[in-house]
């Protein structure tokens, strides 16, 4: 009898364990505890065969987690707070891994010679921000929709252009990108380009829709829609992340315009959360067995310095951003500071640290202890602030809402 699956069904069961025994999710998230777990067992013989590679990660999990984020987005939420979005997407997004960039190689001097291209790696990795592990918790403690809603579309825009970004300084730290110039051309054609697919597939699929009205159908033309956006787009050579992500949201946008339409969403709802809660449950228990083997280092001062450091410099780009608002969206300096630790590093983070495993040497091993220590710090640290954080702004501040 093979029993090589034996392991990932036990990851599972530990997974609803957790989910049904945390009643107290505000004080310390289910991820978090999750991954808290993964590293106990890395030291489990049984458990020596569980492995997460890049590969896997991006292929298998990020679409349907990004697929089932994405649609679930609110479209007039979306609409509402689109600059917001957008401007920290994109332009804070490039600001935070520029300034974080610097930051690190600074940092890093005095400890180990790390080329300036090798910390704007590290700073692309520690920037991409994951929701999920925060979301319940913002949206319990805290009644305001401009923070919740600009902390869950950020995440979705910037694990895209994060990935995208991520991958040019990879070439070009690696000598097989000509020049500056070129590689800007080109990020914008594979980041526009992931969108167009995403768009075209969204709209496909929300005509595509209306040809059965059993469910079950609909769920099943769903996983092929996500998975085939996502492997298209990388087919052709463009962000498949992205791809997904506007595919996601094309739905939302469908799904809310008529009383038909929400039960497409309702149908789709229970599958897609069942999948999601799913996959978190086994990834983020192998994100901690993957981790621990980096965890044992003499860097952890300087990986925690670089922790601060980065959430000091996002707390400093949320606010720049702020100051460009519409004044609907405008954030007031508490509000920034719970954006700003809101920004969770998680599944994209992991998959893009995954990814320099590829470079083996000694100067890389450095890199990958740093990244994956800096990414626990954030999943336990930040998260665990978020509940007093939210508390203390929700008593201090009136409700925003629709």
């Amino acid at each position: 009898m093979h029993m090589e699956s034996l392991p990932y069904l036990i990851l599972l069961f530990i997974g609803y364990l957790v989910y049904t025994l945390d009643h107290h999710k505000e004080d310390l998230p289910v991820p978090s505890i999750l991954v808290i777990i993964g590293i106990f067992l890395s030291f489990i013989p049984f458990f020596s065969g569980v492995a997460i590679t890049a590969d896997i990660l991006y292929e298998i999990f990020l679409p349907a987690l990004l697929f089932t984020g994405a649609y679930q987005f609110s479209p007039a939420r979306l609409k509402k707070y689109a600059a917001g979005i957008t401007i920290l997407g994109t332009a804070g997004l490039a600001a935070t891994i520029f300034l974080s960039g610097w930051a690190i190689y600074l940092i890093m001097q005095p400890f180990a010679a790390v080329p300036l291209l090798a910390a704007f790696l590290i700073a692309a990795i520690l920037t991409p921000t994951d929701p999920v592990s925060v979301m319940q918790i913002l949206s319990q403690d805290l009644n305001d929709e401009l923070v919740t809603t600009i902390v869950e579309g950020e995440s979705l825009l910037n694990d895209g252009t994060s990935v995208v970004a991520f991958a040019f300084l990879f070439s070009w730290y690696t000598g097989s990108t000509p020049g500056m110039m070129e590689g800007t051309v080109q990020f914008a054609v594979v980041s526009g380009g992931g969108i167009l697919v995403g768009l075209a597939g969204g709209w496909l699929f929300s005509r595509a829709v209306h040809v059965t009205h059993e469910r079950y159908y609909q769920i099943m033309l769903s996983i092929v829609v996500a998975y085939t956006v996502f492997y298209t787009a990388e087919f052709v050579q463009v962000s498949g992340v992205l791809a997904v992500v506007f595919a996601g949201l094309v739905l939302s946008s469908t799904f809310s315009r008529s009383a038909k339409e929400r039960h497409f969403r309702e149908a789709l709802d229970g599958f897609w959360k069942v999948v999601e809660v799913s996959f978190l449950s086994i990834l983020f228990l192998m994100i901690g067995i993957a981790a621990s083997s980096y965890l044992f280092h003499e860097y952890w001062l300087l990986a925690a310095a670089i922790f601060v450091v980065l959430l000091a410099l996002r707390t400093a780009v949320v606010s720049t951003c702020s100051a460009v608002l519409p004044p609907i969206e405008s954030i007031n300096w508490k509000e920034q500071l719970l954006i700003s630790i809101s920004g969770v590093k998680g599944v994209v983070s992991v998959y893009l640290i995954l990814k320099l495993e590829s470079l083996a040497s000694a100067e890389m091993d450095i890199l990958l202890s740093i990244s994956f220590s800096a990414v626990i710090l954030s999943l336990l640290l930040q998260s665990i602030a978020i509940h007093p954080a939210a508390i203390k702004l929700k008593k201090r501040n009136q409700p925003r809402t629709l």
